[in-house]
């Protein structure tokens, strides 16, 4: 597959609609608020005038925050709703990173520091001095694309310049320990066609697992470097620098067409699915390293699942799409975003979460494993950020990963209210997915020859019809001449299902958990009358399971049995009596995953015990 000509999408209404408009009305300014008073400006506006105080927060990688939200907010200032504040914020940080920038080409004010006795460049594990230009030139080309703003995409050419001279084919051969600069790399090329960004994306793939990073702290496995990214037999350590890397690799293929990349990443994306991704689409099961985790290590209660790992692995799988065309990976990609994605963010749009899961004790208080208390639910904002600024970027961006066109054919990946142009053939989307099944494709212009549609049909939806015509999972495609007014409907099943789990996986074994089109479901506490740890749920109470309208959702309503008291002992004798008995039903109202946490801090299940 080639990686498509351009297509333009336009969200017009729906679900996706109003978590864009969230982002311009709640989250961006709150962003602006929080980076302000986290001194994040401050510490670009003291490298030219010292007495504005010390380097503000515990990290040299706190640029990236800044440099993500310029990305959303190319995103938005042009816009006649553009969020509160967002033009002043947006020119006042250009001119503090052109102004901050060094003469060579450098940009790190935490490196740039003179009270700060580490040099550049002196800390590559750590220091994420590439991780920074890599959301620097993703802003850069943004606001090129969105506002013909050359300002960034000056100083982003700069810096990239130095490291191609730095580490280039001649230079060093080093990397950083933190991927997401091949990505940028790729996509600085694409704008420049400057094939030594191309070249230095590539390099940086090939070097990792060569023993070109000194590995402190963690192993090499932490930074995917103990083999090279070919011979890696699976997704492993810190999760969003595995996904990061990966979309970096799988961009690489995209230029230059290696087979032996797409095949590593093929196998990677195909272990990682079936062994390592839990239901919601969250990756990483660990706390102490924010890793991935052994293959079947997918705790419920202490998933950490990071929403920078979930953003990661939707640019893996989109990525994934445009390289092979198939619709698999886009049955991924939607899962993590209306599941372990949109649960990052609180219904208001200003308060996150930066770990993601899907159980919550009774008695639990939610920390991030270093610290004593913590808050109950989501934060305002966190001591290393980069969950709220990715979750911005990434909202402005939705409609980039709707639909794409490639050979020829225009694909319609993500069903949302939109309007969809591509070369010489312009639909409108109409639906109210993810909670209706039904839509409709109208055709707006097309050409005088015939054209391919091909119409996403997901993996779960068994029974789905294009036109009345049943149609297996994939892609439907409808190959004709189109004329202005052509309507095409899809309808997806969209009764609740019940998944159960695979035999290895131990934590959830034998437990039941509830799904309905894309959405994750789950039940808190103040759903039900009995506890959540005693509630018992079976295939038939799921199929039975009717929808209500709740607000802008809806939340599906079933009867579950509650089991008898437990033994007291924590691990009592079996025997052939004391099997789990049921004593009474109750209604229990299951929510959207996504929107768990935006009450009372009460327990919370996806998983549950079956009957």
């Amino acid at each position: 597959m080639s990686h498509g000509t351009e297509v333009n999408v336009e969200l017009t209404g729906g679900l996706l609609h109003a978590w864009q408009r969230r982002n311009r009305e709640a989250t961006i300014p709150h962003a602006i608020a929080e980076l302000r008073k986290a001194g994040n400006l401050e510490n670009l506006r003291r490298l030219a005038d010292p007495s504005v105080g010390p380097y503000r927060g515990r990290y040299p990688f706190l640029d990236t925050d800044l440099y993500k939200t310029l990305e959303g907010l190319a995103y938005e200032v042009g816009r006649d709703d553009a969020p509160t504040g967002a033009r002043q914020f947006f020119d006042e940080v250009v001119g503090l990173i052109e102004q901050a920038q060094a003469a060579d080409g450098y940009l790190n004010s935490y490196f740039q520091d003179p009270d700060q006795p580490k040099q550049p460049w002196s800390d590559l594990g750590w220091g994420h001095e590439l991780y920074n230009l890599g959301h620097l030139i993703q802003a850069a080309v943004a606001a090129r694309r969105r506002l013909d703003d050359d300002r960034l995409l000056a100083v982003a050419c700069r810096f990239a310049d130095l490291v191609v001279q730095k580490y280039g084919e001649y230079g060093e051969e080093v990397i950083d320990g933190h991927p997401e600069v091949e990505m940028a790399l790729v996509e600085l090329y694409r704008e420049t066609g400057n094939e030594d960004y191309l070249t230095q994306a590539r390099l940086f793939v090939d070097r990792r697992g060569q023993g070109k990073l000194k590995h402190t702290i963690f192993p090499g496995e932490y930074f995917q470097d103990h083999v090279p990214f070919r011979e890696l037999p699976s997704v492993t350590g810190h999760a969003v620098r595995m996904a990061y890397l990966a979309a970096g690799a799988a961009d690489v293929h995209l230029e230059t067409g290696d087979p032996t990349l797409l095949a590593a990443l093929e196998r990677l994306w195909d272990d990682m699915v079936a062994t390592k991704l839990y239901l919601t689409g969250g990756l990483g099961s660990r706390h102490s390293d924010e890793a991935i985790g052994d293959r079947y290590e997918l705790p419920s209660e202490r998933a950490y699942a990071e929403t920078c790992a979930a953003i990661a692995t939707m640019q893996w799988a989109w990525r994934m799409f445009l390289a092979t065309g198939a619709a698999s990976y886009l049955d991924v990609y939607e899962t993590v975003l209306y599941n372990a994605y949109a649960v990052g963010l609180s219904a208001d749009g200003t308060a996150f979460f930066y770990d993601n899961p899907l159980q919550r004790r009774p008695d639990h208080e939610q920390r991030s494993g270093a610290e004593d208390g913590g808050e109950l639910l989501r934060r305002a904002w966190f001591g290393c950020p980069c969950c709220p600024p990715n979750i911005i970027r990434w909202m402005s961006e939705l409609q980039d990963h709707v639909a794409a066109h490639l050979d020829g054919t225009l694909y319609v990946g993500v069903y949302a209210d939109a309007r969809i142009t591509a070369a010489d053939l312009s639909v409108t989307v109409a639906s109210d997915y993810p909670w209706s099944g039904e839509i409709t494709i109208t055709v707006d212009e097309a050409p005088t020859d015939e054209r391919t549609l091909a119409l996403r049909i997901p993996g779960w939806a068994s029974a789905a019809q294009v036109d009345g015509h049943t149609v297996e999972p994939g892609w439907a495609t409808v190959r004709r001449r189109f004329v202005a007014g052509d309507v095409l409907t899809v309808t997806l099943p969209m009764a609740p299902r019940a998944y159960g789990s695979h035999p290895y996986l131990d934590a959830t074994r034998g437990a039941i958990a509830v799904a309905r089109g894309p959405l994750v479901y789950c039940v808190e506490q103040q759903d039900v009358e009995a506890p959540v740890d005693d509630l018992l749920v079976g295939p038939h109470a799921v199929r039975n399971a009717t929808t209500r309208q709740q607000g802008d959702h809806l939340v599906l309503e079933l009867t579950a049995r509650v089991a008898e008291a437990p033994a007291k002992e924590l691990y009592p004798l079996l025997t052939e009596q004391n099997q789990t008995a049921a004593a009474q039903e109750v209604p229990a109202t299951f929510v959207p995953y996504f929107l768990w946490g935006n009450r009372q801090a009460l327990a919370m299940r996806v998983w549950l015990r079956r009957s």
